[in-house]
């Protein structure tokens, strides 16, 4: 039901009151803290104590982007709607299915001591930020809780919970009573969730660890690759008299360094293919006090319980309350033939919060296993390395243990017990490779049986459920860069990390050109071949490798966009999988008419099919704002590097924006860092664009050329490493 709520005065919903003790235990813990910025604006914190130090990398985070802090958790307690509008309403229902504020409170209270010190730190380093920073207007969010950390805990783009389709839960929920649509008569057809869009960037990341005997040095290396939205973390260090020393990206809002590395550890996570969130069909009947659901012999009652979702109006706060569902297993989030669709998932916030903090102080890969045994870092893998010498790549780290009769790709029977979770599967039961003899391991978001080529876990060892996804090109492209090499350094696996080789287009343009070859050889007068011969001899001659002065790359990138547009539908019906079908199934006419529309397409947007791939492809930073706006006639710089469905390393989630004819990255390579454990660390980043938020720092956008050129700058991880770049030494509020 909707309801509107009286007009909060501006003053009540922007300001947040402090009290003096509250103000004087923020100025106290301050004097603990010291921030010093570098020349790329990056800030190193330094805190008495590991609390003192979270309180400061709070207060630089907010400092840097705090637009980006209150937006990740207004979005984690389901309030987007709050500062968006109605449009969020189904989001932020979604994440009330999974976060309560009253529990998330109860388990704070719970935590252990040490836990709940570092947050308590984390909401004081923000609060104090917003106490000393009056003319920062936060949307909603003006004074944080130390439970709220709870409530985003693991640092992952793109969480558990949104894999819960919002299509299917407006449908089932969508009536503006509040009840949910689907009576117990209705037979709905199957629900499709939302659909990918078609030219939607590969979401991933890609990992690599050497060991000493495959380097010159004879020390491990770490190539640290996450392929995030831009933006999404921010490069820190921070470090404290308690032992922390953690250097790398941290997720805006969080305390905890996500992808990085300590003096004698590092650690890299990819997006896993494990499966680990199950639907169940739910049969659903009346009873006389209310609504059961089957589960073997029995009926059992099907808890209710109402949802109030706040949402921001033309006039002021409105207000929607929904009756939802749940079950033993978890929330109903949709229906489909009929049945009601409940779902299950991890939900360990407090273990996950521990996980997250604790790893970064791994000193080697013992204590890093350790911290892997609570099993709460759910939707990654993760590749590592230490100053020991060892690599090692752990697949995911919450895979429940099912019966394997049972298909988990799609909703079971949920009347069945024999479908429910029987526990977590060990790290002992999982794929995962410490050491392999051949020196390395990759993970590129595909499946773990190719982690160290031959020497891998075999797919028949373990249940289906592990693993859901196969191969792709950009782990056939680390494993090229990876077998039978023994020289790596530093700088070579930088240099690895944005190899131009293009492993698609070098499967799929031997079959483009054999098709005009074939079609132009039995209908020769075609007009419409004569004008593509050029482009085919180019692209015949083509070395497969991307960069800004290549007009064979310009050319690939606009045909395989064509082919898949028209080879989607084939590919479905034919069984084989998009890039199977454009590589081994689409027809020869198929193919020809995809290079004729790309040679159309750049012809009208760029004036000749000759255009060079830096003229289209571009980097573009104009504003702070979390969806960038881009703009043709405003200033923007080359890269030569292309989408990660083509599998470069280096990705680039690229395509025209807004109306534009140019190309321009929103997601891909966001932070990129090597590093080379020894007798001491040393490493080598680079941040897309730059650290600051705001558009007027000079940090804003000072990395974007070495960015766009893959030349990773010298990380200051030692006192001695900052001297001479140190742009300013401060403490909180000063």
């Amino acid at each position: 039901m909707k309801k509107l709520l009286p007009l909060v005065s501006l003053a009540l919903l922007l300001t947040s009151c402090a009290t003096d003790s509250e103000v004087a235990r923020w100025e106290e813990r301050a004097r603990g803290v010291t921030i010093i910025r570098d020349d790329w604006g990056i800030p190193h914190i330094h805190g008495s104590t590991d609390a003192d130090a979270v309180f400061g990398l709070m207060y630089a985070q907010a400092e840097d982007d705090f637009n980006r802090i209150e937006v990740n958790f207004l979005n984690s307690q389901g309030r987007l709607a709050e500062a968006e509008g109605e449009g969020e309403i189904w989001r932020d229902l979604r994440m009330k299915l999974f976060i309560d504020p009253e529990e998330m409170e109860a388990m704070y209270a719970e935590s252990p001591a040490w836990l709940r010190e570092l947050m308590d730190a984390w909401a004081d380093g923000l609060n104090y930020y917003l106490h000393t920073h009056p003319d920062v207007r936060p949307r909603v969010i003006t004074r944080f809780e130390p439970w709220m950390a709870l409530t985003f805990s693991e640092g992952s783009i793109g969480g558990d919970i949104e894999r819960v389709a919002l299509r299917g839960l407006e449908a089932f929920y969508g009536d503006p009573s509040g009840q949910a649509i689907a009576s117990l008569g209705d037979v709905l057809p199957p629900l499709v969730t939302e659909e990918p869009e078609l030219f939607a960037e590969p979401t991933g990341s890609n990992g690599i660890a050497v060991a000493p005997a495959n380097t010159i040095a004879g020390n491990a290396l770490l190539l640290i690759n996450p392929h995030t939205s831009f933006y999404f973390r921010a490069e820190v260090h921070v470090t404290s008299d308690e032992g922390l020393n953690a250097y790398g990206a941290v997720t805006w809002g969080q305390f905890f360094v996500y992808q990085g590395f300590n003096e004698t550890a590092g650690w890299m996570h990819t997006s896993s293919g494990a499966d680990n969130i199950d639907e169940y069909l739910e049969t659903v009947v009346e009873g006389e006090d209310g609504l059961r659901y089957v589960y073997g012999n029995e009926e059992r009652p099907l808890l209710t319980r109402d949802i109030t979702v706040p949402y921001r109006t033309d006039t002021g706060m409105a207000e929607r309350v929904f009756t939802v569902y749940e079950t033993h297993r978890g929330p109903i989030v949709r229906a489909t033939d009929g049945k009601w669709v409940s779902v299950r998932l991890m939900e360990e916030p407090v273990k996950a919060l521990q996980q997250s903090y604790s790893r970064t102080k791994a000193a080697n890969l013992a204590e890093f296993t350790e911290t892997m045994r609570l099993h709460t870092n759910s939707s990654n893998n993760t590749l590592f390395a230490d100053a020991q010498g060892n690599i090692a790549y752990f697949h995911a780290n919450f895979i429940p243990v099912r019966d394997t009769r049972f298909d988990y790709g799609q909703p079971v029977d949920g009347r069945d017990p024999a479908v429910d979770w029987q526990g977590i599967h060990t790290l002992e039961e999982s794929p995962n490779m410490v050491n392999p003899a051949n020196g390395w391991v990759q993970n590129t978001n595909n499946w773990p049986f190719s982690v160290s080529g031959p020497l891998s876990p075999r797919r028949e060892d373990f249940p289906a459920y592990v693993q859901r996804g196969g191969e792709n090109y950009r782990g056939e492209h680390a494993i090229m860069l990876l077998e039978n090499r023994t020289d790596f350094t530093l700088d070579g696996l930088a240099r690895a990390a944005y190899d131009r080789y293009v492993p698609a287009f070098a499967a799929m343009v031997p079959g483009l050109v054999e098709a005009y070859d074939r079609v132009a050889t039995t209908t020769p007068v075609r007009t419409d071949l004569f004008r593509l011969a050029e482009p085919v001899e180019l692209l015949r001659d083509w070395d497969y490798r991307w960069g800004v002065g290549s007009t064979p790359t310009a050319l690939a990138v606009f045909w395989g966009r064509e082919l898949m547009g028209m080879a989607r539908g084939a590919a479905s019906a034919s069984g084989m999988g998009l890039y199977e079908y454009m590589a081994d199934g689409a027809p020869d006419e198929m193919h020809v008419e995809a290079l004729a529309a790309a040679v159309d397409r750049l012809e009208a947007d760029f004036g000749t099919w000759r255009t060079p791939w830096g003229e289209i492809n571009r980097f573009q930073r104009l504003t702070g704002d979390i969806v960038q706006p881009h703009d043709d006639d405003a200033p923007s710089i080359p890269v030569g590097f292309v989408s990660g469905r083509w599998g470069s390393l280096a990705s680039y989630g690229t395509g025209p924006r807004n109306g534009s004819k140019k190309f321009y990255g929103t997601s891909g390579n966001s932070f990129v860092a090597v590093v080379e454990f020894g007798d001491s660390v040393r490493a080598r980043a680079v941040t897309a664009g730059g650290l600051s938020g705001d558009s007027s720092n000079p940090h804003f956008n000072d990395q974007a050329e070495r960015y766009a050129t893959g030349d990773l700058r010298p990380v200051y991880f030692y006192p001695n490493e900052l001297e001479g770049h140190i742009e300013r030494e401060y403490r909180p509020g000063g």
